[in-house]
């Protein structure tokens, strides 16, 4: 978490029960333009500009579409479909072949750094709130508490 730590604001805690909207509302967007201005989102951004620009990807992209397409056509119909397991195949050989891009992978390389620093950013605010606070994630396979595991944390909510 080294990226979130260097995020500084300068947010001052509010006293009483009443929240300040607009000093609240400031640090957001302070912290906002920290994450804006970090090296996680420049990289994201320069590799999706050359992604956007690649006539190579723009066209891998439009044939993976199209195999898309025939797959979601075929899979309305289940497994049973003639095409089914073809057009599944097709599809999934071509998201390889893109995902081989030398621009596209440093790209969802570049998504997964700006993604994680979001989740450690929301992480850090949820726990400042309270340690039970369930931050959501964009994880392929979650782990901890909510996801039906076990594990061990006492709260009675897991698994």
């Amino acid at each position: 978490m080294p990226a979130v730590e260097r995020l500084a604001v300068n947010a001052e805690p509010w006293s009483g029960n009443s929240i300040d909207m607009a000093s609240l509302l400031l640090s957001a967007y302070e912290l906002g333009d920290s994450i804006n201005q970090s090296a996680e989102v420049a990289e994201y951004l320069y590799w999706k500009e050359i992604v956007e620009k690649d006539e190579h990807v723009r066209a891998v992209q439009r044939r993976f579409f199209k195999a898309k397409e025939l797959f979601e056509e075929c899979q309305r119909f289940g497994r049973y479909h003639p095409d089914f397991h073809s057009a599944r195949k097709e599809a999934k050989k071509i998201e390889q072949e893109l995902a081989e891009i030398e621009c596209v992978s440093k790209f969802k390389a570049a998504e997964l750094a700006v993604d994680t620093l979001l989740h450690d950013v929301a992480a850090m605010l949820a726990e400042a709130v309270s340690d039970t606070i369930k931050v959501p994630s964009n994880q392929e396979k979650p782990s901890g508490c909510g996801n039906g595991g076990s594990c061990s944390c006492g709260s009675g909510g897991c698994g």
